[in-house]
């Protein structure tokens, strides 16, 4: 039963967003890896279709399964290579089998359909289609980019240079790989690749991370020496990709609620070197805005508990239950929540709000909402060039998804204070005043929508930045 334990325990950890799935089963330390994974991913990709079975049966009164658990036995039974456990749950299992290969057949019969990959709703079916890219973040605080790019060209990647457009992405294979068209610290290769027992991923020196994880932290952009506060931190690659924008110089508070996640985050961010962090077991909603230890704050990243709709990239919104519906209101109401809490800090300029959902109820309504009640805050437009949008009429935030922009599913805002003392204290500050280069304020887009600077500008100045830096840089050995 171990493996069907260790699955269940994984997909328990991806409904809390507790970490992506191949992580989770990477740091599980399980015997047989690969055998775990399909699991997991099979399972999580007929997880609408077991769980009607598994209602129809009444199997979790009958058997007391965790539903997570009775999804990965029902799996095996039914669509995988049979269970792989002897004794009573064996027993138990092939007891139920009659029932639910019956069920199973009428929700065929029902849906016209002859296959069990048929019954997939269709937005899973075109995900299985084509997969996304792997992203590698390089860890700037242990290393450089060209460093990095050079270790792996004499291993035997073929490095195609920087991407011109997603279809370069879209062709990736073998061991070829590109620097990402959008952010400058990005890798990205083939599907395949596989880098989670490389040296370069244990030492520390490469982040595995999504390309739209990797947003909020980059769009931040917190200057080195300032003060930043993480709200909902756990993992930590978000956290660890903030402290390294900042150069481990400044202050960067990070809260999470449960103490096993900041344990981990912990163990993830020694990993990465950072060490300008000050981490909390604390609520992020219970924190005293208007203490004198957050008067300093100027940029926060918040990133609440979500309904992950964009992680399994699996959910048929024409299908949701009310039971759903009313699951995303009571998140909705909560994010709400986290965004005022955080435009209250009396400091505060920049405030990213990022979610891995698709549903406008967590994103654009949330953003409403909040704009509404906090007259002092405007939209940014991020990355003018990038190719999906917020709904209208919240075109300043970032979408992403994997048919457009070969991610997971994302949703990006970013809030800049406008009022007028805001202004004038941040002259004061610092005399530039001005935006992260990569994007142009609301106010400036509005004046001048095509007068937004191109993200590729950014990248360019960047990777100029990061190569005089570079001989500051350790070289991997």
């Amino acid at each position: 039963m171990s493996l069907y334990n260790k699955a269940a325990e994984i997909l328990d950890k991806v409904d809390q967003k507790r970490g992506a799935v191949k992580t989770l089963v990477y740091e599980s330390k399980f015997q047989n890896i690969k055998q775990l994974f399909a699991l997991v991913c099979e399972t999580q990709k007929y997880s609408s279709v077991l769980q009607e079975v598994i209602d129809s049966t009444k199997l979790l009164k009958e058997t007391k399964l965790r539903i997570n658990l009775a999804k990965v036995l029902v799996y095996d039974l039914l669509m995988g290579k049979g269970v792989k456990c002897g004794g009573s749950w064996k027993a138990m299992m092939m007891k139920h089998r009659p029932r639910l290969q019956a069920a199973l057949a009428r929700l065929k019969v029902k849906q016209k359909v002859s296959r069990n990959e048929d019954l997939l709703p269709s937005s899973a079916q075109q995900a299985g289609g084509s997969k996304l890219p792997r992203y590698v973040r390089v860890n700037t605080l242990k290393t450089n980019l060209e460093d990095v790019i050079d270790y792996l060209k004499r291993e035997g990647f073929s490095y195609q240079g920087q991407a011109s457009g997603f279809e370069d992405l879209r062709r990736l294979s073998g061991k070829a790989f590109f620097c990402d068209l959008h952010l400058p610290d990005l890798l990205v290769f083939s599907a395949k690749t596989e880098l989670h027992n490389h040296y370069l991923y244990k030492a520390g020196h490469i982040i595995l991370q999504d390309k739209a994880s990797c947003l909020p932290a980059f769009l931040l952009n917190p200057p080195a020496g300032s003060h930043v506060l993480d709200a909902c931190a756990a993992p930590g690659n978000k956290t660890s990709h903030l402290a390294a924008i900042m150069n481990n110089k400044g202050k960067l508070f990070a809260f999470d609620l449960d103490a096993k996640r900041l344990s981990t985050m912990s163990t993830l961010l020694l990993r990465a070197g950072v060490t300008c962090q000050q981490l909390a077991n604390q609520d992020f909603l219970k924190v005293d805005a208007h203490s004198s230890e957050y008067q300093t704050v100027k940029y926060i990243l918040l990133d609440p508990s979500c309904s992950g709709s964009g992680m399994v990239c699996l959910r048929d919104p024409s299908q949701e239950q009310p039971e759903e519906s009313s699951r995303l209101q009571s998140l909705a109401a909560f994010q709400l929540h986290c965004l005022n809490h955080a435009l209250q800090f009396p400091q505060v300029e920049r405030v990213v709000y990022s979610t891995c959902s698709t549903h406008a109820e967590e994103n654009e309504q949330v953003v409403a909402g909040s704009l509404q009640q906090n007259p002092d805050f405007r939209l940014t437009n991020l990355l003018p060039n990038w190719p999906e949008r917020g709904l209208p009429p919240h075109t300043q935030c970032l979408r992403a998804s994997p048919d457009k922009t070969l991610t997971h599913g994302f949703f990006v805002a970013m809030f800049e204070r406008h009022s007028t003392g805001a202004k004038e204290a941040r002259q004061i500050a610092s005399p530039a005043g001005a935006s992260p280069p990569h994007i142009a304020t609301s106010l400036e887009s509005e004046k001048d929508p095509e007068g937004a600077r191109d993200p590729e500008d950014h990248q360019q100045k960047s990777g100029a930045k990061k190569k005089k830096k570079s001989k500051k840089k350790p070289k991997i050995h």
